[in-house]
């Protein structure tokens, strides 16, 4: 699967591009002692060459820094992609007939696992009643979370599992669990994965992200997602095992230095991640000021300004980032005034050096996406949400109408602003999918919104190092560490929304280096190989 090489060798990769801005014209590297020892030109190659261990001839690949997954579910991920995924499911009939089929597959396995469906879609605009999945999962616990993850249909069999569930705010009788019943049997579902399951679908994840070029992932987890033991044990499989670094966010409040001390001993970077304000907007629990267009409500909210600050103020003066999954505009202003009010107590320059960050941070305003520059947050963004359910016929806007689901994923806006940018996936809410993931913000269904390829590729490069206090790397240059892919592409161009800026910027003089085109239709780049820290965790085979 991956071929370990000694990351102490030196190597030199040669006759290809290599995207550096140490050198916009670089079709050389050296890497020694796992970081990037020298960028150049051919010519200068040849005097490196006869002091390395080994010379890697890139047959004009291009050679990128690995990319950063800023917000991934690890374990859920590896489970997906061996379990039941019905994202391609086109009806209700055919996630059924779906279901039927990986019962009859999986005939010894305790509970069935799933995932992905999203009736949104379906000409049948309605989710599984609880008696169709008992009759399709034959009488077996089942557990399908909504493809946001913020709901979940299940079948009777693994209602019996969880004692006390109908007594759980967000439990109904025959709709989608949400709340504390969702968390309790998705709990009781997952509490079924054996060890050993987990641990395999651990480092399928790892391998699937590491043959996609991607080199760190942030793990997004907590109490309300997976538990301690699964947290601790993706952690340790990380030192000991090759593949994609992991930085793992542990998203439980924090009230106090102990609790602190706590998210330190579970070998968490921060209390971040997905410490809930709110829910999602395709199961209506996005917290929003004003009510869903198609339901007479504003959604849910977890968190005040008060617990916010709290949070914020704890984790700031521990020395922790602190972080909240925040999507509806009435969500993302309570962590606003939450921050600022921290921000007032501790002063505003400790907040800032802390970078806190907001994962998703959807539905912004001008003020709120002023607020995220002036406290230093970062905005740890899925731009993969908007080609799913974004546009006008999408389900934002079915959710919203027309009008709001216009205003979100403001990526242009957010940058002009000078809000740092960490990309991600949200996986397995939507794929691992690292150029495709940039291709969506180039090409955001709102044009206004829409960035140009070089700022997504950064954001989702150095912008998750940044994220997480690192701004010595996500970039090609000596000294840096040597995480790095190898691509095999077409043409180089610098490609932005904007015609003239594509224009200038593609005259050599301009000096900046050529990325992929990604216009959609054109084929994305295939990885070849993927290093981190010196050492190879991924070649394609036969390459």
């Amino acid at each position: 699967m991956t071929k370990r090489t000694d990351p102490h060798r030196t190597l030199l990769l040669r006759g290809g591009e290599v995207h550096s801005p140490a050198d916009p014209f670089a079709t050389a590297m050296v890497v020694e002692r796992g970081h990037v020892a020298w960028v150049g030109s051919e010519g200068a190659a040849d005097a490196f060459a006869p002091g390395v261990d080994e010379v890697i001839d890139l047959e004009g690949a291009l050679v990128t820094p690995a990319f950063t997954d800023a917000h991934v579910h690890t374990t859920a991920t590896g489970l997906a992609l061996s379990g039941l995924d019905l994202s391609s499911a086109r009806t209700l009939t055919e996630a059924l007939a779906l279901v039927r089929a990986h019962r009859t597959a999986h005939p010894d396995s305790r509970v069935l696992l799933g995932h992905g469906w999203d009736s949104a879609r379906w000409p049948e605009q309605r989710p599984p009643s609880r008696a169709e999945l008992d009759e399709a999962a034959g009488g077996r616990p089942l557990y399908l979370p909504r493809v946001d993850v913020h709901s979940a249909v299940v079948t009777t069999a693994l209602l019996d599992l969880v004692p006390g569930v109908t007594d759980l705010v967000g439990y109904h009788p025959d709709a989608p669990l949400t709340g504390a019943a969702h968390h309790a049997v998705r709990a009781a579902a997952h509490g079924a994965v054996s060890a050993r399951q987990r641990t395999e679908a651990q480092r399928a994840a790892r391998h699937r992200a590491a043959s996609l070029g991607i080199g760190t992932l942030h793990e997004c987890a907590g109490p309300d997602i997976s538990d301690e033991e699964d947290f601790v044990a993706l952690l340790r499989l990380a030192d000991e095992e090759p593949g994609p670094r992991i930085h793992g966010y542990w998203a439980e409040p924090v009230t106090d230095e102990k609790g602190a001390r706590r998210i330190r001993e579970l070998g968490a970077a921060g209390a971040a991640g997905d410490l809930f304000v709110d829910g999602s907007l395709g199961s209506h629990t996005a917290a929003l000021r004003d009510p869903y267009d198609d339901a007479p409500h504003t959604g849910t909210a977890h968190l005040d300004a008060a617990a916010v600050a709290a949070h914020v103020t704890v984790c700031t003066e521990a020395g922790l980032q602190a972080g909240f999954h925040a999507i509806g505009d009435a969500a993302v202003g309570t962590v606003v005034d939450g921050v600022r009010a921290a921000a007032e107590r501790l002063g505003l320059a400790r907040v800032r050096a802390a970078r806190h960050r907001v994962e998703h941070a959807e539905m912004l305003t001008p003020e709120t996406i002023a607020a995220f520059a002036e406290l230093g947050l970062t905005a740890s963004v899925q731009p993969a949400f908007d080609e799913a359910w974004g546009g006008d016929g999408g389900m934002y806007a079915r959710r919203l109408g027309v009008g709001r689901a216009r205003t979100l994923n403001p990526y242009a806006a957010l940058l002009r602003a000078g809000v740092p940018l960490a990309f991600g996936s949200d996986s397995p809410v939507t794929p691992l999918d690292p150029w495709g993931t940039v291709r969506a913000a180039a090409f955001h269904q709102t044009p206004e919104h829409r960035i140009s390829v070089r700022a997504g590729f950064t954001a989702h490069t150095r912008g998750g190092w940044r994220a997480v206090g690192r701004d010595d790397a996500g970039t090609l240059v000596p000294g840096a560490p040597a995480d790095y892919a190898v691509w095999r592409t077409e043409e180089l161009v610098v490609q932005a929304p904007d015609d003239r800026v594509a224009r200038w910027s593609t005259d050599p003089r301009s000096g900046t280096p050529g990325l992929p085109d990604l216009t959609p239709g054109r084929p994305l780049p295939v990885c070849l190989r993927t290093v981190v820290a010196g050492q190879t965790v991924f070649v394609r085979p036969n390459e």
